[in-house]
């Protein structure tokens, strides 16, 4: 199990300077009641990685720890006025955009993206499926003709991101990194980091990989234990700590480590706080280790934990 520390980078940034502030970087996602993902996932990782979330919420989501039911999308011109209302008062040093939840949305934002360049953008790309088909397509096609190009990083899962990028794909294996890195730049991306890449048995069987590539190649990344837990709020978790990180002011390929590193615990510390998946703890480090005795708390223990405590134990980082 991996030990228990504070998360470094804006942390270490603050205690070296004890009178600065924070660093501020502005959310916009959708915002839904399990606390998980969208806004909520982003403020807690934000706060564990000593930045200051500025939350602007694009959609309300109906959903519960096990589904997505519905969502309510905000009006775009509310949207923008959320994001220009606190931007005319605070400097921002990073952006993340999750989930806007319609076509008009995604045009609002890539407005206003467009009048901060030097900004650096997290963008994040979660399974929308559960859209409406018509719906469905028209948000991708905007994520991918507006988002995209202020994209410093574009985060996904493997099959997301192939879906997104490459939808016509066919190949009897899944496109590599590189390919995907290349598909996000000919949209103006310049750097992808796909995570939950299934590495072949005769690699490493019961291993992902998580891997940040540009168009080059390969830049970086750590391989994790296969988790038996299936986890709500992991890409958003992801996402947000490399804002933060490069908010801060550390370099990509750092932040990059550090945010799978401050992953790993996470999920290593997650929670089932109802009937379906498990919840990452973002605050893991400040839970007070376990006495002699062995009575400190588990994770995935306690009431709404796994029925197995320790079925899920990990990731180990391989490299």
């Amino acid at each position: 199990m991996s030990d228990q520390l504070p998360p470094t980078g804006a942390g270490d940034a603050a205690a070296q300077e004890p009178e600065a502030a924070p660093a501020n970087v502005l959310s916009f996602n959708a915002s839904e009641a399990t606390g998980a993902g969208g806004v909520g996932g982003d403020i807690a990782t934000f706060a564990a990685m000593g930045a200051h979330g500025l939350p602007v919420v694009a959609t309300l989501v109906m959903r519960d720890t096990a589904e997505v039911f519905d969502q309510h999308v905000i009006e775009a011109d509310a949207v923008a006025e959320q994001a220009r209302t606190v931007l005319e008062d605070i400097s921002i040093s990073a952006w993340k955009v999750g989930f806007l939840g319609s076509a008009e949305n995604v045009s609002a934002v890539a407005e206003i993206l467009s009048d901060y360049p030097d900004v650096p953008l997290v963008a994040y790309m979660p399974a929308v499926g559960w859209m409406d088909e018509d719906e469905h397509a028209a948000y991708l096609d905007a994520y991918r003709e507006l988002i995209l190009p202020s994209a410093e990083v574009l985060v996904g899962n493997q099959k997301t991101l192939t879906d997104f990028l490459l939808p016509e794909w066919d190949g009897e294996r899944p496109p590599s990194t590189r390919e995907l890195a290349v598909a996000a730049a000919e949209h103006g991306a310049r750097h992808v980091l796909v995570t939950g890449i299934v590495l072949p048995a005769r690699a490493q069987e019961g291993f992902v990989d998580n891997v940040l590539a540009s168009a080059s190649g390969a830049i970086c990344g750590e391989k994790f234990e296969r988790f038996e837990a299936s986890f709500l709020g992991a890409g958003e978790t992801l996402s947000a700590a490399l804002a933060a990180l490069l908010a801060s002011g550390a370099d990509l390929p750092s932040a990059v480590s550090e945010a799978l590193s401050f992953l790993d615990q996470s999920l290593d510390a997650g929670f089932r706080p109802g009937m379906g998946h498990v919840v990452p703890d973002r605050f893991f480090w400040a839970v007070p280790p376990e006495d002699e005795d062995g009575d400190g708390e588990e994770p995935f223990g306690g009431p709404g934990g796994l029925e197995d405590p320790g079925q899920a134990r990990g990731p180990k980082r391989m490299h």
